[in-house]
């Protein structure tokens, strides 16, 4: 009797994985992991998250969804928990990820998306407690910012190029996924083991002012968060010390760890393995 052979993982599995993988890293200061919870979000609405959005994947894996259509769908159906935001940022990312099965191909996705994209990213985007610029004359809660979109033709790539100043998710849609190469490579570098996303993590960090910090307190503090980043990697400051103190001020660098799953994602994608 022949024994049944088993199905390859999926493109849509390594995604879900990629989130999984990068909740699950140990001590990744200021964010939400294995080590610490936050008092409205814990680590448990993260898995729910990946694990919800599987079917979403799937679909865009498949083609025949837009990305505006998948990214209000993925929403969609992770925000049946208490939890808050988990992977808004994520899911700008993966689904044209996911689309392109790669950075090249996904690059030009982005740039053809519509103007119906465009109000479904909204719509999508008002599901969400995400934080953005009080100052941001395209106010996500503003009804008549979705009316702007479609009286002015405005298409979901657009929206991103209107962002990338001040959102560095948002950059990676007009930069050729700039960062989420560069994650990739770290894990590359680094060697095969989960217990690598940690320091490719740190890297980012050290590197990069992560934009969600900036938004939620200012671009000094961003600044600082990545000196001291730095200081880590350089033996000056515990890894220990710094989470402590990021999640005593309540600083996490949700950007980076958006784009970090991106990177986890790409490099499993390529060969990269996790359990060495």
């Amino acid at each position: 009797m022949s024994q049944p052979t088993a199905e390859p993982v999926t493109i849509a599995e390594l995604a879900q994985f990629a989130m999984l993988l990068e909740v699950t890293a140990k001590q990744k200061p200021g964010n939400i992991d294995r080590c610490h919870d936050y008092d409205d979000t814990c680590l448990t609405h993260f898995l729910a998250s990946a694990v919800l959005a599987g079917p979403v994947f799937s679909r865009v894996a498949a083609g025949g969804i837009s990305l505006g259509e998948a990214m209000y769908d993925a929403v969609a159906r992770t925000n049946i928990h208490n939890g808050g935001n988990t992977h808004f940022g994520a899911f700008i990312l993966l689904l044209p990820l996911i689309a392109g099965k790669g950075i090249a191909s996904a690059a030009e996705l982005v740039k053809m998306t519509s103007v119906n994209d465009a109000v479904l990213f909204y719509q999508a985007f008002g599901l969400t407690q995400v934080r953005v610029r009080s100052e941001d004359p395209m106010d996500v809660n503003d009804p008549s910012s979705i009316q702007r979109l479609i009286d002015e033709e405005i298409t979901m790539y657009q929206v991103m190029e209107y962002s990338a100043s001040h959102d560095m998710v948002a950059r990676e849609w007009t930069n050729g996924f700039l960062l989420t190469r560069k994650a990739a490579d770290l894990l590359f570098e680094l060697g095969d083991g989960a217990e690598n996303i940690t320091r490719m993590f740190l890297s980012l960090m050290a590197k990069y002012p992560d934009t969600f910090i900036a938004k939620k307190f200012d671009e000094a503090t961003a600044a600082a968060v990545m000196q001291k980043a730095a200081a880590v990697l350089a033996g000056a400051q515990t890894l220990a010390d710094f989470d402590e103190e990021c999640i005593r001020k309540g600083i996490n660098p949700g950007s980076l760890a958006d784009i970090c799953i991106a990177g986890i994602f790409i490099a499993l994608l390529e060969g990269w393995k996790w359990d060495c």
